[in-house]
């Protein structure tokens, strides 16, 4: 399994730069009598011609046509070291000679030919070195027209060249002070840029200011509003200990204890404010409102000129406190561009915080944007370990293949059922495994399969009917109570990866495969009711939870292809960010999707409104193999190739809790424990619980601790 996790890939098709053709050198002839062509780098390669070159000059009278008596029939250049044959032929002198030392015959009219028989051509040097120099003087530029008359001597008077020197300089200095403007300019914008962008950051810097002293002020309120409820409770023991005799010869409990020995019951209360008379009460309600306000007052002018806490000195902090506090240093960063983050995007939601009334403020009086942010401030903080309440090993006496593929919950989690390359499903009745620890864990149902098994999926209305798929590509439906299978479709030609029953029609359900093929099965015929043919492999497949119309497909491709069931000719969008394979798709909620690939990465997206990449997440290693992957409202979690299991907080995109299997239970300890990898996982709902399995078949209940 570990070596096919990815799939076949799309080939990849290799970029080829636009070089144009090269030049055709098959073997055309002159009109001249059949000389061959474009055997200019033969020769060469046999130690003729060198390759520098002089410019082909244009024949007299004819603008830019290369008078064809100008060039070397051999090399197809001009002549260089003209020579003439005895058969009246002129060619470059290197490039017979080299033609003579193969063949004794003329290249152009094959008469016999000797070295002997070559002569200098005078004239045709003179000429081409004539019309060379005129080539030369037709394309150079007026100084290369002054530089050549100075080096050649030009008789000028010492004015004449006054008037050069002068038109030089002044044509120098225009020069320069147009190269100075040029700079300054393009200093000028640089400085103009930069000081746009500072003033966006400090408006930026300004309004995130704002938006923390405005949220420093709500906490603060808050906190007040709560040591003032804490004191009037306090306040309201002190007087009805007072009033009665009986608790009045109780010994008191100091206000700082926060009340910790005071437990009186309602009727107690009661009767006890009944037994007093309303003037005393009433005074000494009032002489107590009266000490709590001055109170208040005196506290309130201590902070103000000491810095201290109004709520009077802060108690010892508890380890846990101080662990969670830890926490947030540690992901500080983290937090703080998510706290932003949320912040700006809820004030862009709403009104101006001019015009923001109180039907814009959360329960506690919070802005959206902070009260969101403490809700994942204190998720976060929670919880900082994995920690085992329960493990069974999975594994068989007679079989040696042990890794798990799929772990889920039923319905009710009150079930969980695995399935691997045991070809078994066995199902497991959660509360008894946690809470009657053994050495073995007996299944309350098991089921063979022909073949191993890839993914389960339990239906959400039907308790007892849960889907598999294999590696002979079937997907099956079973009925848990009766240990039969109640539907099987063979459709796919090649292994299948995954299956899913939608949340809100029962009796559908999705598959892929490693046939590139995504088929919609409905429990009520036997054949499939949609198909769609994908270019790549199909690593998962997942229905939308909140509708039976959308798909979420995870695909070898690097790209996850999201679905409209209604138009299957194109999707509605396709979600690009991995370099690997995609091997898993969950949604966390109707609007958010996560995906995992082989490229290391967990990322999570949206699926509601612009199709936006959220968050990606990294720390654990997937390269390979199928680690799994689950998610609920808050967190995800996935496997590792190094045997661990991570969970991350959906806002923060390090790790927030990781646990790594021993192999101390070990019992081939020859096996090389390094390939150990995590297979299954899945979370229990919106809980804190998770089950994870990993490929040497040992399943763990873990829970999140602080």
């Amino acid at each position: 399994m570990a070596d096919s996790s990815l799939g076949a890939l799309v080939p990849s098709v290799a970029k080829t730069d636009g070089v144009p053709p090269a030049a055709s050198t098959s073997e055309t002839t002159d009109a001249g009598g059949g000389a061959p062509l474009g055997i200019r780098d033969d020769a060469a390669a046999d130690g003729g011609a060198p390759s520098n070159e002089v410019s082909v000059p244009a024949a007299p009278g004819s603008s830019g046509e290369i008078d064809r008596d100008l060039l070397c029939p051999i090399c197809m250049g001009v002549i260089k070291d003209a020579f003439l044959t005895s058969c009246g032929h002129s060619f470059c002198y290197m490039c017979i000679v080299t033609h003579l030392n193969n063949k004794s015959d003329c290249p152009c009219c094959t008469h016999y030919l000797t070295k002997s028989n070559l002569f200098p051509n005078f004239l045709l040097d003179k000429a081409i070195k004539r019309l060379s120099a005129r080539q030369l003087a037709r394309n150079a530029s007026p100084i290369d027209h002054l530089r050549s008359s100075l080096q050649q001597g030009c008789e000028m008077s010492v004015k004449e060249l006054d008037n050069i020197i002068t038109l030089l300089s002044e044509k120098k200095r225009k020069m320069e002070q147009q190269e100075s403007e040029t700079n300054m300019q393009i200093l000028l914008v640089f400085l103009h840029c930069l000081r746009k962008q500072k003033m966006d950051e400090l408006n930026e810097i300004q309004t995130d200011l704002q938006y923390i002293k405005e949220d420093i002020s709500s906490v603060e309120r808050h906190r007040m509003e709560l040591y003032r409820a804490k004191e009037r409770y306090s306040m309201k023991l002190r007087m009805l200990m007072d009033d009665s005799p009986s608790l009045s010869a109780r010994p008191r409990t100091h206000s700082s204890d926060k009340h910790s020995g005071v437990f009186l019951p309602n009727n107690s209360l009661a009767s006890l404010a009944g037994s007093c008379s309303g003037g005393v009460v009433q005074n000494r309600k009032t002489d107590a409102k009266g000490q709590v306000v001055s109170a208040h007052q005196g506290l309130q002018r201590r902070d103000v000129f000491t810095g201290l806490d109004p709520a009077g000195p802060a108690p010892a902090q508890s380890g846990a406190a101080m662990a969670r506090k830890r926490r947030v240093q540690q992901q500080f960063n983290e937090l703080k561009e998510y706290y932003l983050q949320r912040r700006r995007f809820a004030t862009s939601q709403g009104h101006r915080p001019e015009e923001r009334d109180a039907t814009s403020l959360g329960k506690e009086g919070y802005h959206p944007g902070l009260e969101d942010f403490q809700s994942v401030l204190t998720t976060f903080t929670r919880y900082s370990r994995l920690r085992v309440i329960a493990e069974l090993r999975h594994g068989d006496l007679f079989q040696s293949a042990n890794i798990v593929s799929s772990i889920e919950f039923d319905r009710d989690d009150e079930l969980f059922a695995t399935a691997g390359v045991s070809k078994r499903i066995k199902v497991f009745e959660f509360s008894t495994v946690v809470n009657e620890p053994t050495e073995v864990h007996c299944p309350v149902v098991e089921m063979a399969t022909r073949s191993k098994l890839s993914c389960l999926s339990w239906n959400k209305y039907s308790k007892n009917i849960i889907a598999s798929s294999d590696y002979e590509g079937i997907v099956t439906v079973w009925d848990v109570n009766t240990r039969q299978s109640v539907m099987e479709y063979e459709e796919h030609e090649k292994r299948a990866w995954s299956v899913d029953f939608s949340r809100t029609e029962p009796s559908m359900l999705v598959s892929g495969s490693d046939d590139c093929k995504v088929k919609v099965w409905c429990t009520n015929q036997e054949s499939s009711v949609i198909n769609i043919d994908m270019k790549a492999n199909i690593c998962s497949v997942k229905y939308n939870p909140g509708s039976s119309m959308y798909v979420a497909i995870g695909s070898a491709d690097h790209h996850i292809h999201y679905y409209d069931l209604r138009n299957t000719s194109t999707p509605v969008h396709i979600f690009g960010g991995h370099s690997k394979a995609v091997s898993y798709v969950k949604f966390l909620s109707t609007s958010e999707l996560a995906s995992a690939s082989t490229d290391s990465t967990l990322r999570l997206w949206d699926v509601k409104d612009d199709f936006s990449p959220i968050r990606m997440f990294k720390g654990h290693k997937n390269e390979k193999n199928f680690v799994g992957l689950s998610g609920n409202s808050e967190y995800l979690a996935c496997g590792s190739e190094t045997n661990e299991v991570f969970v991350y907080h959906k806002a923060i995109t390090k790790p927030a809790a990781s646990h790594k299997f021993t192999t101390s239970d070990l019992d081939d300890t020859d096996d090389d424990t390094s390939s150990y990898f995590i297979s299954a996982v899945c979370w229990k709902s919106d809980s804190p619980t998770m089950l994870t399995a990993n490929s040497q078949g040992t399943i763990k209940v873990l829970v999140l601790a602080a």
